[in-house]
């Protein structure tokens, strides 16, 4: 099929293609321009699609039919005519919800078909809670927080979850290290709401929200570096993300390094990264320079980093920052040494305390190990990535169904 092209470098349909063909190209340009400028007049849809008055019209008429589009106001600049019309996409066609699982917690955020949030709902889960009623207590979480946000039946469900996913099952892999009750809810909510339900590693997903809407919009290759209770990292290669043969791309944490007394094994990351870089690393660090000891959970990782980040330019919260990127350097650059991503970007909950300040004693680093150049960045993407990425990602795959217009 040959092609042409619109004024925003989108493909349109040359002669050769069916007229149906053309019609589905073409409403899916403008529905994806509706999603991202907003509201639009015909005119506007015309000018930015490249398309003929006529072919704007019917375009429009087909999806207002179709129950995609409807009118939400007047242009201000010209209140003359139908193409002072202000089309938008009919957000609440659909109701989509993101779901992070993690290891003590179960956060949920329902949204509409254009991703903004219109319910959030959360719920610890404590280490010795019975795993069956952890999963019926999830699922009715999820479906009253639906209900309570007005959003009725679910269309997708998308979960972010440590550990690595099965490419070929879609489903977690058991392991020792996670609680039983994280595959068990994503199993009961797919047989019990009976709708489209997707599983990714929470990697990935915070790597989709730092490349949509964070530090890494607009960047086609990169790499997300998770820092938190574990280490991970996200790979997106060429637009799109890696997940490996066994979807454990990223697993870093296993990642033998020097500076520990020993090696990872396959059941145990301690003596890889993870013992550099993981929560309980950075806590053991904080308390050998003189900080505060209330613990080794990711919370105080977080707000030791923070605090050294915030309080001061003090001798000993520069010690510590710089011990710290020393740590962080030495896995990024195995990984920049495989992957040359170009971009790397620090995120979880240690990435982001540490901010610029840890971001760039770690873009110091890196050149006086390696010849590649790597820009590297702190997430910005704020509340949880894990989430935001659920919920673009639900999104994505509603609006695929859905944005097809009747023959």
């Amino acid at each position: 099929m040959t092609a042409t092209r619109a004024h925003n470098g989108t493909a349109l349909p040359g002669p050769t293609a069916s007229p149906r063909t053309a019609r589905v190209i073409n409403d899916r340009l403008a529905l994806g321009l509706l999603q991202s400028e907003g509201p639009l007049t015909a005119a506007q849809l015309k000018n930015l699609t490249g398309l003929s008055r006529p072919s704007v019209a019917d375009l429009v008429e087909r999806l207002q039919d179709a129950g995609l589009i409807e009118v939400v106001g007047t242009s201000g600049d010209d209140r003359r005519g139908p193409n002072a019309r202000l089309y938008a996409i009919v957000a609440d066609l659909a109701y989509i919800a993101g779901v992070d699982i993690r290891t003590y917690s179960i956060g949920i955020t329902v949204a509409d078909l254009l991703g903004r949030t219109v319910g959030t709902a959360a719920m610890p889960v404590g280490p010795s809670d019975d795993p069956e009623e952890v999963t019926r207590r999830g699922t009715a979480l999820l479906e009253r927080t639906a209900r309570e946000a007005g959003a009725g039946a679910l269309h997708t469900v998308a979960f972010g979850a440590p550990g690595l996913v099965d490419p070929a099952t879609g489903q977690l892999r058991a392991t020792g290290a996670l609680p039983a009750w994280h595959g068990d809810l994503v199993t009961e909510v797919r047989g019990r709401l009976g709708i489209p339900v997707l599983l990714e590693n929470e990697c990935n997903l915070a790597a989709i929200a730092e490349q949509r809407v964070g530090a890494a919009l607009g960047q086609h290759t990169f790499v997300l570096l998770w820092l938190g209770a574990g280490v991970g990292a996200a790979v997106g290669l060429d637009g799109r993300l890696r997940r490996g043969a066994s979807g454990g791309t990223g697993e870093i944490g296993f990642l033998p390094v020097p500076g520990t007394s020993r090696l990872p094994s396959v059941t145990d990351c301690e003596g890889g990264f993870h013992s550099l870089a993981g929560s309980a690393a950075v806590c053991a660090l904080a308390r050998r320079h003189g900080f505060p000891d209330p613990g080794d959970g990711v919370d105080t990782a977080e707000a030791a980093v923070r605090w050294a980040r915030g309080s001061g330019p003090g001798e000993r919260n520069a010690a510590f920052l710089d011990e710290l990127a020393d740590r962080i350097s030495i896995g990024t650059a195995a990984v920049c040494a495989v992957l040359d991503p170009g971009c790397v970007v620090l995120a979880g909950e240690i990435g982001r305390a540490g901010g610029e300040a840890l971001a760039g004693r770690v873009a110091e680093r890196l050149p006086l190990m390696s010849p590649l150049s790597t820009d590297v960045r702190a997430g910005t993407v704020t509340g949880s990535a894990v989430l935001r990425g659920a919920v673009l990602s639900a999104m994505d795959a509603a609006q695929e169904d859905l944005f097809v217009p009747a023959p």
